[in-house]
């Protein structure tokens, strides 16, 4: 007696600015680039938005880790 199989209903991929994955690693490249903004001693312009950058890649950290996997 052949088995009956369901075929699963295929998952739809959230969009790239919506996964959980991406999103983190992009955050934690923000705050990178804030800290090198900060410890570089050549341009002042770079030095006075580094914390603006932190700040906001640790905003973005943290509304990211609420997405689901």
């Amino acid at each position: 007696m052949p088995e009956a199989t369901t075929a699963a209903p295929a998952r739809r991929r959230r969009p790239f600015f919506l996964r959980r994955g991406p999103m983190e690693a992009l955050a934690v490249a923000i705050i990178g680039a804030g800290f090198l903004m900060l410890f570089q001693p050549f341009l002042l312009v770079l030095y006075t938005y580094s914390f603006v950058t932190l700040l906001a890649g640790t905003v973005l950290f943290m509304i990211v880790s609420k997405f689901p996997e």
